[in-house]
């Protein structure tokens, strides 16, 4: 990869985006493993032109010519736009790559670029989650083969599962509940799902499903550094049967009562924190959700539940305020912490959704008067925070939209955990409900 040290070294420093188009672009796309009939530039996405477009070969087909299905996106700026992390320019290219990547016409889509060859970042896109793949990383003659190299492997892999952490610091919020029945309505959709119980404590989501343990205990697993117990032997299906001889199938890693037995120093001095990740990791190829049911504190298996996702999910209680304060307090420090730790721009936070009660437009005005002052106080914080996205999803400078996705409250859904069925199987209205869930926050 000399060619691509020379090219960035007799780069401009002060290059305009067509220079680093048309010289550095070139080069780093052959790096990548693509050539001239695999890119297309100035890529309409219809919702806007995309610097570039990029599918590797399929069949007899040439990209160049149809312009159909597209796997990568890459939006360029010049060397005078400053694309460090957290800049307001960095932002702006970043939301205009996730609206691209979000285009009906881009549903293929699945890796994101930016760059002015001062700096590079992939993102991932699944369904419609679009999280970090690197971060933000500041390219020099020094380490550019080896940005390259990661990049290059990432996006000629195979599709993984999308890990989800289920936390908010405050119990009571419908956690597990929330996990099972997104279990249940993404098999129902097609897709193959692991659900993990990493709540020691409670075990609500082993119990609610009926589950047995396997051959081996969850606890042995983690246990296991010399990798001598199969995977296979740890995971137990979980399988409904409906009318007209149709099942669905999800599987479940089942939380043992040892894994309650340790006292938190205990934990720390037999498991690293991201133990949990590497065995998921290894999953991940046979998934295409992993959902983990977490405790609410901030302790050894919250920790590392969220360091093991590339996601977190937060339910909250329009008519608690703790829940949202805990929520702000997850987005705005625990995350980061792991992020900070992980050095991969993961996990990051959904917006967060109200959880199961039943709510009055008083009620529900009232709670958003609550979240404007979390999210005024963010922003004193030193640094400051912005909370608004992850509280409002829908907000713009224009419309100002206050919008925040509500999950109804529904008899039928918490009493299915009695049945040990989940209330999407059971009930039309259960499943109607976490439909729109999972349609607003996973499914293109």
């Amino acid at each position: 990869m000399i060619e691509i040290e020379a090219v960035l070294a007799n780069l401009p420093s002060n290059a305009q985006k067509s220079i680093v188009s048309t010289i550095f672009m070139p080069t780093l796309f052959k790096t990548l493993g693509f050539n001239e009939t695999t890119i297309f530039p100035n890529y309409n996405t219809e919702c806007g032109y995309v610097d570039f477009a990029l599918r590797p070969h399929q069949d007899n087909e040439i990209f160049l010519q149809t312009g159909t299905n597209p796997s990568v996106l890459v939006e360029i700026s010049g060397r005078n736009i400053n694309l460090r992390e957290g800049t307001a320019q960095y932002k702006t290219v970043v939301s205009q790559l996730k609206t691209y990547l979000l285009s009906p016409k881009c549903k293929s889509a699945t890796w994101g670029i930016i760059t002015n060859s001062c700096h590079l970042q992939l993102f991932r896109k699944h369904g419609k989650v679009i999280h970090p793949a690197t971060q933000c990383l500041e390219i020099s003659n020094n380490n550019i083969n080896d940005i390259v190299n990661i990049i290059r492997q990432k996006i000629h892999s195979p599709s993984t599962a999308l890990t989800v952490a289920i936390y908010n610091n405050k119990g009571g919020v419908g956690k597990t509940t929330t996990t099972v029945n997104l279990a249940a309505v993404l098999t129902a959709w097609g897709k193959r799902v692991l659900v993990v119980d990493f709540d020691p404590n409670q075990k609500d989501l082993t119990s609610c499903l009926g589950v047995s343990l396997g051959q081996n205990t969850f606890y042995e697993l983690l246990e296991d550094k010399k990798n001598l117990i199969p995977l296979e032997k740890v995971i137990k299906p979980y399988t409904i049967r409906f009318k007209r001889k149709k099942t669905l199938t999800f599987d479940v890693i089942p939380c043992d009562e040892k894994l309650e037995t340790q006292k938190e120093h205990e934990y720390l001095q037999i498991f690293k924190i991201n133990r949990l990740k590497q065995i998921l990791d290894k999953l991940k190829p046979n998934y295409d959700y992993i959902l983990i049911d977490s405790p609410p504190n901030w302790r050894f298996f919250s920790i590392s539940a969220t360091t093991a996702a590339d996601v977190v999910l937060i339910p909250t209680k329009h008519n608690d305020i703790f829940s949202l304060k805990n929520a702000a307090n997850t987005i705005k420090q625990y995350i980061p912490e792991v992020q900070e730790f992980k050095k991969d721009g993961t996990p990051i936070a959904l917006p967060i959704f109200w959880n199961g009660e039943k709510a009055t437009a008083a009620a529900k005005e009232q709670a958003r008067k609550a979240i404007d002052i979390i999210i005024e106080q963010a922003k004193k914080d030193n640094p400051p925070f912005d909370l608004l996205p992850y509280f409002y999803s829908r907000y713009t400078r224009d419309s100002q939209n206050r919008y925040i996705f509500e999950l109804p409250s529904y008899a039928n859904i918490a009493n299915a955990t009695f049945s040990q069925i989940p209330a999407v199987y059971r009930d039309k209205i259960a499943c109607d409900y976490y439909l729109a869930l999972v349609k607003e926050y996973f499914l293109q």
